[in-house]
């Protein structure tokens, strides 16, 4: 997978997708000016390819009863292959978790956690999070305001 495999039209199509994932390859085609089949060959090797590596349906959080959004900075004891090893593992296990990323800087990890509210998070915390494998400390920060959230690749 490489940019270089990328032609105009496999970029119309992946901008197109990115904006509305719902497109049908009837209204995808006519978008980026290809017939239908050709449209949906080349949507299936993007996919394979792993340009696209899925679709799915951007839920509002606060109806579903997640309006907080919280997010961790944790250091890790030692900075081993093997903590970070057992910290990840620990962490693939938790579905609020939305994002982990081992990161450069003051904090060896990143989270991005989806709950209820701040005594939910509270919970959290005292029981899950600072249990974690190897974890030495945590920063919270609660967003008060999303500013930009999930906007398609500048591509």
């Amino acid at each position: 997978m490489s940019e270089a495999g990328l032609d105009r039209i496999d970029r119309n199509i992946l901008r197109h997708l990115q904006k509305d994932g719902r497109l049908s390859n009837a209204d995808l085609a006519q978008k980026v000016n290809v017939s239908a089949a050709t449209c949906h060959r080349r949507t299936q090797r993007l996919f394979e390819e792993g340009y696209i590596l899925g679709v799915h349906a951007d839920i509002n959080p606060k109806p579903v009863g997640l309006g907080a959004l919280v997010m961790v900075g944790v250091v890790l004891d030692h900075s081993t292959p093997e903590s970070f090893r057992a910290f990840e593992e620990a962490i693939l296990s938790m579905p609020v978790v939305l994002n982990c990323n081992l990161v450069a800087g003051d904090y060896d990890y990143l989270l991005t956690i989806r709950v209820k509210d701040m005594s939910d998070f509270n919970t959290l915390h005292g029981e899950q999070l600072i249990a974690l494998p190897g974890v030495r400390q945590t920063r919270t920060f609660f967003v008060m305001k999303e500013v930009k959230n999930n906007e398609p690749l500048p591509f």
